[in-house]
């Protein structure tokens, strides 16, 4: 039983980087700044978008620069966000963000890459993890044959990690990060495709590198919309032998006995950038969900949501917050989850991932910097707590 003793990561999506430039320009310019703020290791988890991987590629120098520019700041980097392909940071993401998917050649060789990457940043010692798209969009995903698709090229993939730990000595594992309204979503669901994977696996013979190198990446605040018990769904995945390669630490919006003055407040976070999947539950059990959160939906509340005892909505915030005005947080499933993360027989990389603060409302909020060191110095707070009492919820 134990929780990583790696310093603590957060993700880099939060900044622009479509250039080595500009990832660059962030880690000196925030993650240094960060580091100096909470005063005590961090790990940067880099999202290093395709372009970004292809520029690295081209000139083996850029590969040594990016070590450098880690190492002068004393930052460490042991797992990458392979997530996003593309620029994160456009206009208009929404459901872009899932393709390539992982029935494209494109998404395959772009992970392959970023492991090839990693493998070269990776301190001494220290295994790596890529989190990695839930497979697709539910509704981008119509092909007749897109899991078997997307279990070949995982098995791609798991080989291919065999051979690169052959060659370097270096252990990389997948981490593929359900979401809502995607193929994989539930942890029910993510059992299943689990299941069909090393039944394939086996038939290739395979099974040994799909075991070492596949798993998951456990967002907590993802299960948490999904109004899932997220203990239970740590259980599970543990009780079917699914490792928990990453865990990301975040928590979403939560309305509690929806007033027009919470609902008024939800309507701020409405924003045209990334996709707020928006689910509801009511005092007998019953979810219901929308795509995205719009002022309409705040407005004039469809059935299902009118009479809905709770409703979450997928917009990450940060996660040192239990309300925000009217608003509450899914924080205490984020307790949750922590302690029963702490449970397993091995420590999940963790890493804070609030992508969010650039589309936050506007109003009185703290810098990037003061904002994510915030939400460092209260995860630090839960961590220790759980090393001083294992057994329990109360020490949270």
């Amino acid at each position: 039983m134990s929780i990583s003793s790696l310093p603590l990561s957060y993700c880099t999506n939060v900044h622009p980087g479509v250039t080595i430039d500009e990832v660059i320009q962030g880690l000196h310019q925030y993650a240094s700044e960060i580091q100096r703020a909470i005063r005590r290791p961090l790990a940067a988890g880099l999202w290093l978008s395709q372009p970004v991987i292809s520029e690295l590629l081209a000139n083996e120098t850029h590969i040594a620069r990016l070590r450098e520019s880690l190492a002068n700041s004393q930052l460490t980097t042991y797992t990458l966000n392979a997530f996003p392909y593309g620029d994160f940071h456009s206009e208009r993401v929404k459901e872009n963000v899932y393709l390539p998917d992982w029935t494209e050649p494109k998404r395959l060789q772009y992970t392959l890459e970023c492991a090839h990457i990693l493998a070269q940043l990776l301190p001494e010692g220290v295994e790596g993890s890529l989190s990695t798209v839930p497979l697709g969009f539910k509704s981008l995903s119509s092909k007749p044959d897109f899991q078997d698709s997307c279990i070949r090229q995982i098995i791609q993939f798991a080989k291919a990690m065999d051979q690169l730990h052959d060659d370097t000595g270096q252990v990389i594992r997948l981490a593929i990060e359900p979401e809502p309204l995607c193929v994989l979503e539930t942890t029910p669901e993510t059992i299943q495709f689990f299941a069909a994977l090393r039944e394939a696996a086996d038939t290739t013979g395979d099974r040994a590198a799909v075991d070492r190198h596949i798993g998951v990446c456990f967002d907590v605040c993802h299960q948490s919309v999904e109004f899932e018990d997220v203990a239970a769904s740590i259980r599970e995945l543990s009780d079917a032998d699914i490792r928990i390669n990453k865990v990301h630490i975040t928590c979403a919006i939560e309305v509690r006995q929806p007033r027009p003055e919470s609902l008024t407040a939800l309507a701020r976070f409405v924003e045209p950038r990334y996709l707020h999947q928006t689910f509801a539950r009511s005092s007998g059990g019953k979810v219901v969900h929308v795509l995205d959160l719009e002022k309409s939906l705040c407005e004039r509340p469809p059935v299902g949501f009118q009479d809905a005892e709770t409703w979450r909505v997928h917009f990450h915030v940060p996660v040192d917050a239990e309300s925000l005005g009217p608003l509450f947080t899914t924080r205490d499933d984020l307790r949750k989850a922590l302690v029963q993360i702490q449970l397993l027989n091995y420590a999940p990389h963790l890493e804070v991932e609030t992508y969010t603060w650039g589309i936050l409302p506007s109003g009185e909020k703290p810098s990037l910097v003061e904002g994510i060191a915030k939400e460092l110095r209260a995860t630090q707070l839960l961590l220790g707590n759980l090393a001083l009492n294992k057994n329990g919820l109360s020490a949270l």
